[in-house]
């Protein structure tokens, strides 16, 4: 599980250094096709069954729309922004943005303290986004706009996903892999994208590999089995380390600085999102 986590915060810099290669509709076909045949012999190994019924296609399709989406403001943020804050705003933001969703959606009432987690959540988002510095051009930045729409739409596809009740998550996430990426072939990639990765050097190579196999194909495929050996609420302990690990190495690999508003803000979002969870930390059993 600490690998996993590891491998998604590392997805942050694989995409810095791929979009000097190839542009997000590259990226979104190749990490999906890639992990979509990675996947294959897992769900074998596992004996899942394959198949689903017209409403979870239908569920199928809204979700890999709104993942393509999700991958574009991934990748724009990351490309005209720096990796460490979009690993830290983006994955901080999403556990909150998904409670209030959820909150406004069944019309619970949220009580005060949730309310203390939302504002300070919202004050350790407004720190990385440096609003207190007052440059409208810093807070407005594209980047920043990229990734805000990000963690806004990554909810949707949380709820969207958790409506396919009659089929395993792993054969769920499969098939919106696959949709994904042969949307995004038809109506958004050419057949050069091939010749640029046979033409691509080893950086390229290591991190494609990384980010279809080490983060989406491992990571997941882990993610899904701890939840289902070891409990949703302490599997969801171990997303704190996404955060850190995407600042912690985008400092070491691509040099980025790492601001005091940027560890000041993740830190209590970090902490609002403890808090709206009301996570327990607890010692590990050995499987």
């Amino acid at each position: 599980m600490i690998l996993s986590m590891i491998f998604w915060g590392a997805s942050w810099i694989n995409i810095k250094v791929l979009s000097n290669y190839i542009n997000q509709y590259e990226v979104i076909f190749l990490r999906m096709g890639i992990s979509v045949l990675t996947m294959i012999p897992i769900l074998i190994y596992l004996k899942l069954d394959f198949k689903i019924n017209i409403k979870t296609t239908i569920l199928i399709l809204f979700a890999s729309f709104i993942l393509i989406l999700y991958s574009i403001f991934f990748y724009l943020g990351v490309k005209n922004g720096t990796a460490g804050l979009g690993g830290a705003l983006v994955t901080t933001l999403i556990p909150i943005n998904t409670f209030v969703l959820i909150a406004l959606l069944s019309k619970r009432v949220i009580s005060l303290k949730h309310s203390f987690a939302l504002i300070l959540g919202a004050f350790g988002v407004l720190t990385m986004l440096n609003i207190w510095e007052f440059n409208i051009n810093d807070i407005f930045s594209i980047q920043n706009i990229y990734f805000l729409l990000a963690s806004a739409l990554w909810p949707i596809l949380t709820i969207i996903s958790s409506k396919a009740i009659k089929i395993n998550p792993l054969i769920f996430t499969f098939y919106v892999y696959l949709i994904s990426s042969i949307i995004v072939y038809l109506f958004f990639v050419d057949f050069t994208v091939f010749e640029k990765s046979y033409n691509s050097n080893y950086i390229f190579w290591i991190n494609i590999l990384a980010l279809s196999v080490l983060a989406t194909t491992i990571a997941t495929s882990v993610y899904f089995v701890g939840v289902e050996k070891l409990g949703t609420k302490e599997v969801t302990s171990f997303i704190f380390l996404v955060p850190s690990s995407a600042l912690i190495l985008s400092a070491i690999f691509l040099n980025e600085k790492i601001s005091f508003n940027t560890v000041f803000g993740t830190l209590c979002t970090i902490v609002a999102i403890y808090i709206l969870n009301d996570l327990k930390i607890k010692i590990l059993k050995r499987y």
